[in-house]
């Protein structure tokens, strides 16, 4: 009966250690890693050009609305 339980928690750290070396093999987390590079670029980007996106959000309204009752 030991003999049945060693060989059975001998089994279960292989398979532990096999999973881990599955885990850190795979690379499905890289896009999820790319897409917060992306995120985070994106939002400093915005930080830093907030006040000209602004002024060309602000600019490309002004136009659309005066430009629609020549319609």
């Amino acid at each position: 009966m030991l003999m049945y339980w060693k060989n059975r928690a001998v089994n279960g750290a292989w398979k532990l250690q096999r999973r881990v070396y599955e885990v850190l093999r795979n690379e499905d987390g890289v896009g999820t890693v790319e897409v917060v590079l992306l995120i985070l670029v994106a939002t400093g980007l915005v930080l830093i050009f907030k006040d000209r996106i602004t002024e060309l959000v602000t600019n490309i309204f002004g136009k659309i609305t005066s430009q629609a009752g020549k319609i």
